[in-house]
């Protein structure tokens, strides 16, 4: 399960991202309840969550291209160190007094921003780190890091945003980025895997989505992902509002609740880890039983319920991420791997500024459980819908078999049609034909 860190280059970034994701962690929950308290809207929630990830939107492809053109380390420690700012900047309007929901608004721009060349770098940097032999384990293990850390920063925010206020939560984020530049700094360049380099040129990124458009196993994946992200991941607006509008509680509660999807998280990236690579099936069928359990959540009629849906909910979205994650990297030539990840990075979280406005208006409009219900709707859809078309493209169907001691559902190759058997004919009536 922990094979990844036995490699000293991982061991060091892997301990940089626990702290770091641990102050993400806390500023994002500081930076949701200080938009929920400064407005009183799940709208302007869903707008600061849309201006953080539409940069991936808009620009998201071009990362890819300087992570595929520029050495990811040096990348790296830019990268950082501009996100890091963000928090500190932030947290110096909070703790001044002299904060208004613009900038809350322009900073999550500013972050956004930084993460378009962040997400495909840090992504791709993994393989140069492990090789491709440990490739699907560190997928894994860094989500189990990123969970690990939304168990501790949630809860850290809450008690924070009580106690002193959301600027602390901020003045933790920006310092937390010590951490994973000083890891960098320490990395032992001689052992890491030296990737193919892109060289400049023109056309690069037509080059990047004609590749993904020549191989279904890439295709698929990023479609479905696509449709989770924009709509089946805006916990942001669906908790909050649960929390203020259906169990009128406090930010201690919004922190219990993300800690909860955190635990479910974080068993869900282990179990990844573990099972090591992963096929479609399990894709297919976590997407089915994510969507279908935002809906059955967005009705339950005790808090307690709620609460409890909420672990299995981010054990199947997080095995969704994941596999969807290493299939794409392990599917893909290392020279395009970064404008592909961009793409899927593209899809799963710039589709966020597309559906959280949409969401946040459902949730102001109808309610938190309506809201919560449309876009478990729209997951569950998606997923079945893909289901069919991969199926398609692998020539198989879903047989149904109910006699005792076989296994129920079980796929099967597709009887061909006549004349596609047509030619076997022929060519075995030829001699010396195979």
């Amino acid at each position: 399960m922990f094979s990844s860190l036995k490699i000293r280059n991982y061991r060091l970034f892997a301990i940089g991202q626990v702290v770091s994701n641990t102050g993400t962690w806390m500023q994002r929950i500081a930076q949701d309840w200080l938009v929920l308290t400064l407005t009183g809207s799940a709208s302007a929630v869903g707008i600061t969550v849309a201006l953080q990830f539409l940069p991936m939107l808009l620009f998201g492809l071009y990362g890819g291209v300087l992570a595929d053109r520029l050495p990811k380390r040096p990348l790296l420690l830019g990268t950082q160190s501009a996100m890091a700012l963000t928090g500190l900047a932030l947290a110096a309007l909070t703790l001044t007094g002299q904060v208004q929901v613009w900038h809350v608004y322009l900073t999550a721009f500013l972050l956004g921003l930084v993460t378009v060349v962040d997400n495909p770098a840090r992504q791709t940097f993994v393989n140069e780190m492990v090789g491709p032999d440990q490739l699907a384990n560190a997928v894994s293990l860094n989500s189990a890091n990123f969970q690990s850390a939304r168990l501790v920063g949630p809860a850290v925010a809450g008690v924070l945003i009580t106690a002193v206020g959301s600027g602390y939560a901020f003045l933790f984020n920006g310092l937390s980025f010590v951490a994973p530049i000083v890891g960098l700094l320490m990395m032992r360049t001689s052992e890491l895997h030296k990737s193919v380099r892109a060289p400049r040129g023109k056309g690069q990124l037509r080059e990047g989505l004609r590749y993904v458009s020549a191989h279904p196993e890439l295709i698929w994946p990023i479609v479905l992902v696509g449709f989770i992200g924009t709509f089946g991941f805006n916990f942001p607006i669906w908790l909050s509002a649960f929390v203020d509008e259906v169990y009128h509680s406090g930010a201690e509660t919004y922190g219990l609740l993300n800690t909860l999807m955190a635990i479910g998280s974080l068993a869900g990236a282990l179990l990844a880890a573990r099972r090591g690579a992963s096929g479609m099936r399990i894709l297919v069928g976590a997407a089915v039983l994510f969507g279908a359990l935002e809906v059955v959540a967005a009705f339950a009629p005790s808090f307690w319920l709620f609460a409890a849906l909420l672990v299995p909910i981010g054990t199947f979205g997080l095995t969704v991420n994941v596999t969807a994650n290493s299939s794409i990297q392990m599917a893909t030539d290392p020279a395009v791997r970064g404008r592909v990840m961009s793409l899927f990075m593209m899809v799963f979280v710039g589709g966020t500024p597309l559906g959280a406005p949409l969401v946040g208006w459902i949730t102001d409009a109808y309610g938190p459980r309506i809201g919560f219900a449309a876009g478990g709707l729209v997951s569950l859809l998606a997923a079945l819908g893909v289901g069919v078309m991969l199926t398609r493209a692998s020539n198989v169907r879903l047989k149904l078999d109910l006699r005792r001691g076989h296994q129920h559902l079980v796929f099967v190759p597709r009887q061909r049609t006549a004349p596609e058997r047509e030619p076997e004919r022929e060519r075995e009536a030829l001699p010396g034909t195979t």
